[in-house]
């Protein structure tokens, strides 16, 4: 039986693929250590991208005890048990914690005074983003290190090494699936490779179609794929590519994404980057909130991409972003106006604009400050021009 996950682990800088920005002679991290001056590190990426392997390969670089822990099943008296076997040691150990960003405060927090006294080397992997995941005094004792997703010229170079050594036969399509669907990640590909051989030696297109029918993709509940397509989403619609747009639409929904997330999502960037330059959008999106609510995926997504194109399509302003901010701002620093009299309960003065047909001229603040810049883009200009015309009656 084919076991090429392990099999085929790497075990030196040089083997390990994809990622050359910290694997390289020259790279920062490989320097470190193999002047065995490589501090607490934590690394970051999509899975299979070898985080694992690579903190195997350091603590043989380094000549180091390894102890292995995921987060998930970890024990904080184990670890107490290590920092006290090595308390007063010559040599220390790397402690290795997988799934790092599943560790509670607290046991963050156990962490503190080993890293502060170096009397441990701790590495931590995740497929979350640090800084959303670790707190801020974790990571002022550490540096960060991400790692990519392997690009499909690294997973071809891996494939060839498993088809030499094993002395495998794959025709060029059988190859491409393998690279083009695991996303990606290298171990992924290595076992749709393992399971298809396991089944037949002979491996073709038709088998692994039949153990992974669809590519793999980033699930967007990974914290960082969730924010970059989340961020991605937003920033096409705000650049009105409505393609760029959908396509993101569609990596969210394919991920796992809720469709009332999206929704959400969708509803404050009306207001935030469209408002008033077609109000209508504020309408459009609370709409489709409601509707995927009572909906539901499969169908929501069509309502989801109705709205995505009409908010592409749609002029933008964020005069009533800024505008709120700017008087959030200007309150916050103290600045607390008298209110006139003519506009409290007591009504001294104050003039109906009805009766001076819809405008009249008085005090609404007892000091003037511009907060609302509206644009001349599209319904907001018809505002901005009544506005102009009223005021200078």
């Amino acid at each position: 039986m084919y076991n090429f996950t392990q099999q085929l682990r790497a075990t030196n800088f040089d083997d390990l693929v994809g990622q050359e920005h910290l694997t390289s002679k020259d790279a920062p991290l490989r320097v470190l250590c193999e002047k065995y001056a490589l501090g607490h590190s934590f690394f970051y990426g999509p899975a299979g991208t070898g985080k694992t392997s690579l903190a195997r390969i350091i603590a043989k670089e380094m000549q180091l005890p390894f102890y292995e822990f995921n987060a998930t099943s970890l024990k904080i008296d184990q670890l107490r048990k290590i920092f006290e076997q090595y308390k007063n040691a010559l040599e220390k150990p790397l402690i290795f914690i997988d799934e790092v960003h599943r560790l509670a405060k607290n046991q963050q927090e156990v962490l503190l005074p080993v890293m502060e006294n170096n009397s441990v080397l701790i590495i931590g992997a995740s497929t979350e983003n640090p800084f959303f995941t670790l707190t801020s005094a974790i990571r002022s004792r550490s540096m960060l290190f991400e790692l990519q997703a392997i690009s499909q010229e690294a997973l071809a170079t891996l494939l060839q090494r498993v088809i030499q050594k094993y002395e495998l036969t794959l025709d060029t399509p059988t190859q491409e699936y393998l690279i083009n669907s695991s996303g990606g990640d290298a171990r992924a590909m290595l076992k749709l490779l393992e399971f298809g051989a396991n089944v037949n030696p002979k491996i073709d297109l038709k088998l692994l179609k039949s153990l992974r029918p669809n590519a793999l993709q980033a699930g967007s509940s990974e914290a960082g794929v969730h924010y970059d397509l989340t961020s991605a989403l937003i920033k096409s619609i705000r650049g009105s590519d409505e393609n760029a747009a959908i396509y993101y639409l569609a990596r969210l929904i394919e991920g796992g994404e809720s469709a009332d997330f999206i929704a959400r999502r969708l509803v404050i960037l009306a207001s935030e980057d469209i408002g008033n330059a077609n109000p209508q959008a504020l309408t459009m999106t609370t709409s489709c909130l409601t509707s995927v609510k009572q909906i539901g995926y499969p169908e929501a997504r069509i309502i989801l991409a109705q709205a995505v194109i009409y908010l592409c399509a749609s002029p933008k302003s964020n005069a009533s972003y800024l505008a709120i901010n700017a008087a959030l701002d200007f309150v916050k620093r103290g600045n607390i106006l008298k209110i006139p009299e003519n506009i409290t309960q007591k009504n001294v003065g104050y003039l109906y604009p009805h009766d001076y047909g819809g405008y009249v001229k008085q005090e609404y603040m007892s000091k003037k400050y511009q907060f609302v810049t509206l644009k001349s883009i599209g319904y907001e200009k018809k505002m901005k021009d009544w506005l102009k015309t009223v005021q200078e009656f």
